[in-house]
């Protein structure tokens, strides 16, 4: 009778654990906690988050104000610096900390944009390709090989040159440089998952094409493309900052950290903060959501958890 009841207790923990899972947003951060890269790669986003929304708060200065007497001063710990400007100031006396800060707001917009057009039209295209078939399909994967055959940014700034150097064309000319990322994920996944039992009991009970591609293929297909717009935002904005850099993208005096690359290379020997700072920005924040972006792979992916 003891040992009826010690196996009992034994197995009250497996049954409560069987009738109360644990909850599904529990269960992601676990799993995303456990790669530490990706954490501080979340920290990190989110301090830019921050440093964007309340950049006219955070930032000592305006980015567009020049002082004539602080030119290409030093930062703060260094000989002729001071803590009024803490990383220094460019070459016409412009604050390159509230440049900086300002330019997370920038950079942080155009890789939304990006996102959220390529994502949009890639889901569109690749959700209709993977689930008609045929002469579409064809037709909607070739193109999308003839522009992944051609190099990126040489693309992007084929582009920009048509439609004429702006922020608003490099926005869009990237979008269309990463659809077919988007494109063909999607359409694997809607392959994948079209041939599973679920989808034949949505088809017999009746439901119509629109349907059953967004509303039964669709949500089971959104993991991969969660994963692969976290890594679309550091593409965007690295190919944003590229673009600025060549003087196709954002003009001055915006303050985006490509133009603060290419307006102060000049003064690369002569004032290496000016040309540092804007880099390691670019280089951290597109670090930031690569890490990320590992993290939500490893999270969402069901091989990847023990």
């Amino acid at each position: 009778m003891n040992e009826v009841v010690v196996i009992k207790e034994k197995n009250i923990p497996i049954i409560e654990n069987e009738i109360n899972p644990p909850h599904p947003l529990k269960e992601f951060w676990k799993y995303f906690s456990e790669n530490r890269g990706a954490v501080v790669g979340l920290y990190f986003i989110a301090g830019a988050i921050l440093c964007a929304i309340f950049a006219d708060i955070i930032a000592p200065h305006s980015p567009f104000n020049q002082y004539r007497s602080a030119i290409l001063q030093p930062p703060f710990w260094m000989e002729g610096g001071n803590t009024e400007f803490i990383l220094g100031t460019d070459d016409v006396g412009r604050d390159i900390l509230s440049r900086l800060i300002f330019g997370a707001r920038l950079s942080l917009f155009v890789g939304v944009i990006v996102v959220t057009l390529s994502l949009a039209a890639g889901i569109v295209l690749g959700v209709t390709a993977g689930y008609f078939g045929g002469f579409y399909e064809t037709v909607v994967m070739r193109l999308m090989d003839i522009m992944l055959a051609l190099p990126s940014l040489l693309l992007a700034m084929a582009i920009v040159a048509i439609l004429g150097p702006s922020l608003q064309n490099a926005i869009l000319a990237i979008a269309i440089v990463v659809l077919p990322h988007y494109v063909r994920l999607t359409r694997a996944s809607i392959i994948a998952e079209k041939t599973k039992d679920y989808v034949t009991a949505s088809r017999v009970s009746g439901a119509g094409p629109i349907r059953m591609m967004f509303n039964v293929l669709l949500p089971n297909c959104m993991a991969p493309l969660i994963v692969q717009a976290t890594l679309g935002f550091s593409a965007a904005i690295l190919d944003a900052a590229a673009l600025g850099f060549l003087g196709m993208g954002a003009h001055p005096p915006t303050p985006e950290w490509g133009a603060m690359l290419a307006n102060s290379l000049q003064f690369i020997q002569g004032a290496w903060w000016v040309v540092t700072f804007p880099g390691v920005a670019i280089l951290l924040t597109v670090l930031a959501f690569n890490l990320a972006g590992d993290g939500l792979r490893d999270a969402l992916d069901p091989k990847m958890k023990r």
